[in-house]
């Protein structure tokens, strides 16, 4: 691991508001389009991951057939998982991101008009269907949607306790999920902290497409049985590649 400096935080908030700007700008023109979003990000996400020297290897996507929207889930131990998986999927993607980060300046406005998902934590059912109604449209353009099942970032590396949103959503949809192990990605920057750490290594694994519709053992019926084979699946894969 190498030199641990703010200088690079306050780099990845300059570039976050670089393309921000433009991105409100156009959206407000009426100019915005998936492909120039999708240009931006893995611009940003380019440049986040070489200022911080991270060493990035992928592997598993030769199991993801690339023709369709998925529903992705990894464990979540960083900010920069963000960029992270910007990099590693070759496909469009947007995030399911908490209410709290649309309510920054230029920042949360962006990422409303490039099509990522608002969900309010409040428990406002209102506002839960309306994430949920916004990310199967999302699905349905053929955009996917990455979720972190945990709902925040890990305090000690561990898996923490699943959230049933995203599985909710796959079924409702009928969307596959990809699972994925991100692994180094806490060495970057852990939760609680301001510098980050150059010359981390993080590896990506991808599994295999997990069909929430396919036959199984499981009543499709009892929904609540359903989400807790799909968590259990989800869950076990991630734990089984994540590098210790």
């Amino acid at each position: 691991m190498g030199l641990s400096t703010v200088a690079d935080t306050g780099y990845a908030l300059w570039k976050t508001l670089e393309i921000s700007v433009p991105t409100v700008v156009d959206a407000l023109a009426g100019r915005l389009t998936v492909e120039r979003s999708d240009a931006r990000l893995r611009s940003w996400s380019q440049a986040l991951l070489d200022r911080a020297e991270v060493e990035l290897s992928v592997s598993g996507l030769d199991r993801v057939p690339l023709d369709r929207a998925y529903v992705l889930m990894s464990n979540h131990q960083s900010h920069f998982d963000v960029p992270i998986l910007y990099r590693a999927w070759p496909g469009t993607l947007r995030m399911v991101a908490k209410a709290e980060l649309f309510r920054v300046p230029v920042w949360g406005r962006a990422m409303r008009a490039a099509g990522f998902v608002a969900v309010d934590r409040s428990g406002n059912r209102a506002k839960a269907e309306a994430a949920m109604r916004a990310a199967g449209e999302a699905i349905r353009a053929g955009v996917s949607i990455w979720i972190a099942p945990e709902g925040t970032r890990s305090e000690d590396g561990q898996l923490g306790k699943f959230k049933k949103g995203g599985f909710l959503l796959a079924l409702e949809t009928r969307t596959p999920i990809v699972p994925i192990a991100i692994s180094g990605s806490r060495d970057i920057l852990p939760k609680h902290t301001r510098a980050i750490v150059r010359g981390a290594r993080v590896q990506v694994t991808f599994g295999a497409p997990i069909d929430p519709s396919r036959p199984s053992e499981i009543d499709p019926r009892r929904g609540s049985a359903k989400v807790a084979a799909l968590s259990t699946e989800v869950r076990d894969f991630i734990s089984a590649h994540l590098v210790k």
